[in-house]
């Protein structure tokens, strides 16, 4: 058991990778509590979690919000006495080209991609303070390393975002044994890309620029996310993994 006696929290955790890191948490020991907007989809998950002999817990959380966040943490505290490890995994995608991007599509996408990393993390830390540290993870994307000409600006600037403000949340935390490290996936399947999956042309095309030929799917980044969180990644902090399929090797 990799989390025995963890308490973790995962946001945007009702579905896609958010709710495969729920699940491999909590299949390895963890008490997880998943906060989305989703709730039908997140009470199915947190229900499918307790089936299962897991223990997990539901909460509405708007990640933009600093009240939510405030309430999503207490309310976990409150159920399971601490909180041990935040995973920021909400996000949103655009697709627009830079001159059709708005203000308001820019703010959208910078207030749940970089907004709720900031506000998820500040309520995090007070708590992990008092529980003598904690592992905090970032779910950036290959779009935060590199540009790309098919993804939008405003989606490469959110992830590029978080992928700095890890780095130096780990620095100012380190002295407190609060880690903090990004995740950044390639191409994966997830009900975010259903749109490419369902195109077979446009499933091609992004087969083509990954080296081992292929979407990758949650699972594979859940188990990067597990070691992330893990005490086996005691000695990493400010640190990106990337798992892309080589994507950015290239």
């Amino acid at each position: 058991m990799r989390l025995e006696n963890k308490v973790t929290f995962v946001s945007g955790g009702a579905r896609g990778m958010g709710a495969a890191e729920a699940k491999l948490f909590a299949r390895e020991g963890a008490k997880v509590v998943i906060g989305d907007v989703l709730d039908e989809d997140g009470k199915q998950t947190e229900a499918e979690i307790n089936e299962l002999g897991g223990e997990c817990l539901y909460i509405h959380l708007d990640v933009t919000s600093e009240e939510s966040w405030t309430s999503a943490v207490a309310e976990t505290v409150n159920k399971f006495g601490k909180l041990d490890i935040l995973v920021n995994n909400a996000g949103v995608v655009s697709r627009l080209g830079l001159e059709d991007i708005t203000v308001a599509e820019w703010d959208r996408v910078m207030d749940v991609n970089a907004k709720g990393v900031f506000l998820g993390t500040k309520a995090a830390i007070p708590e992990m303070r008092k529980a003598g540290g904690g592992s905090i993870v970032n779910i950036s994307s290959i779009s935060g390393i590199t540009g790309q000409a098919y993804v939008a600006a405003v989606y490469n600037a959110s992830k590029g975002a978080v992928r700095i403000f890890t780095k130096s949340t780990a620095i100012q935390y380190a002295s407190e044994g609060i880690r903090v490290n990004s995740v950044h996936p390639g191409p994966i399947d997830t009900p975010m890309t259903a749109e490419r999956k369902g195109d077979p042309a446009a499933q091609a095309e992004s087969n083509a620029r990954v080296p081992l030929g292929r979407s990758g799917v949650p699972d594979d980044v859940a188990y990067g996310v597990l070691y992330l969180a893990s005490d086996e990644s005691s000695f990493v902090t400010g640190s990106e993994l990337v798992i892309d399929g080589g994507y950015v090797a290239q």
